[in-house]
């Protein structure tokens, strides 16, 4: 009798996974487009068949629950809702997703992970529990975390995520001797930055990249949209006709730059579809963690930063980095500008350490993964893979 229990609760286990991932999906190839709010995916389940899918829309309205349980109709009663992320349980532009999940009449709730939100934060599962709903929370939960890692590091620390990002030889250089640096990594990696743009608000460089690359930091993948372009350029060395100031797209270029040269930024580069920000600097240095809050005041969950050396020193420097993702090619250059600059670390145990390394090869070359290690961050500890 033991045995076929333990079989049924594996079964029912294996089949909680299985909508889970159909749910996480739907909520991945949303990602990115629903800033402020979490990508979330819902899928209704009833007789072991799928009768309603719901995903967070663009702009975070309207809801995964509320899309799922319209497709459902009447068969959403007496089913089982399988949710990414924790339903809301506030009311704001809509009433709370648990409320309409209850009306709806369904019998279980699987929850991917907790909304850490104040708002929410266990408020959905205790208006289930209230309903006589049974609940089951932290199915797939690391990949739901991870998959919101961007969201829950706002809403925790104020900020967006910081994810860095370099293609460097082997011996760790990000451009030859010369300045040249086209093309250090493969197409595969190439097109999976890409699909990476498509998932952050925003990508930032320093001016150094602007003047060496002259690049249009878009997403050039199909059904892909353009992040914020963001241009750190505190001494105005970048010129007003680089491409990334004049690029055509729906998403705006912003250049960062210093209070005293705000004035003269305005003049030269304010123009429609550029905005001018002056962030204040210590030792002359902008200082990024008020950039990165700045930014999380405008919902952004997850910013790319995209180099070159210097601002990848700042920002590893600024403890604005939460992960790191390095493309390493097979190729050694000998005489080259370092993938990181700047940073002053004295002795070893200054440095910025790792964790939850991970290493899969792209293309030709290998990305190496990992996430800053920090004694109390606020965020979960999630896996890199």
């Amino acid at each position: 009798m033991k045995r076929k229990a333990t079989a049924r609760l594996d079964s029912a286990a294996v089949r909680d996974e299985r909508f889970m991932r159909e749910a996480l999906a739907l909520a991945q190839e949303q990602l990115g487009l629903t800033t402020p709010n979490p990508s979330v995916g819902c899928v209704i389940v009833r007789g072991g068949k799928v009768v309603g899918r719901g995903v967070t829309g663009i702009g975070g309205r309207p809801h995964a629950e509320t899309q799922a349980l319209a497709e459902a109709g009447a068969l959403a009663r007496g089913a089982t809702a399988y949710v990414s992320f924790e339903p809301c349980a506030h009311f704001g532009e809509t009433p709370p997703c648990a409320n309409a999940l209850v009306g709806a009449g369904v019998k279980r709730v699987v929850i991917g992970c907790v909304d850490p939100d104040p708002r929410v934060r266990g408020g959905g599962i205790a208006i289930f529990k209230r309903a006589k709903i049974d609940v089951t929370a932290g199915v797939l939960q690391d990949e739901a975390l991870r998959l919101n890692e961007g969201f829950i590091t706002r809403v925790r620390l104020g900020r967006p995520l910081g994810i860095l990002k370099l293609a460097m030889s082997m011996d760790g250089r990000i451009a030859a001797g010369s300045g040249d640096s086209r093309w250090i990594s493969s197409r595969e990696s190439r097109e999976l930055v890409h699909r990476w743009r498509r998932e952050c608000d925003a990508v930032m460089v320093g001016a150094g990249t602007v003047i060496a690359d002259n690049p249009r930091l878009t997403c050039r993948i199909a059904g892909g949209r353009d992040p914020v372009r963001v241009v750190v350029d505190a001494r105005l060395s970048t010129a007003p006709t680089a491409r990334v100031y004049r690029q055509r797209s729906k998403a705006p270029t912003i250049l960062i730059t210093t209070p005293a040269n705000l004035a003269r930024a305005r003049q030269r580069y304010d123009r429609r579809g550029v905005e001018v920000l002056a962030v204040a600097t210590h030792g002359g240095i902008i200082e990024l963690d008020r950039l990165m809050l700045e930014f999380g005041h405008r919902g952004w969950c997850r910013v790319l930063i995209e180099g070159g050396a210097n601002l990848a020193g700042s920002a590893l420097s600024a403890g604005i980095v939460d992960r790191v993702a390095f493309f390493v090619a097979p190729k050694i250059l000998g005489a080259g500008l370092s993938a990181v600059d700047g940073m002053k670390s004295r002795r070893v145990r200054d440095s910025v350490a790792l964790e939850d390394l991970t290493a899969r090869p792209v293309g030709g070359d290998w990305l190496l993964e990992g996430r800053v290690r920090r004694e109390t961050s606020g965020v979960p500890r999630l896996r890199s893979g």
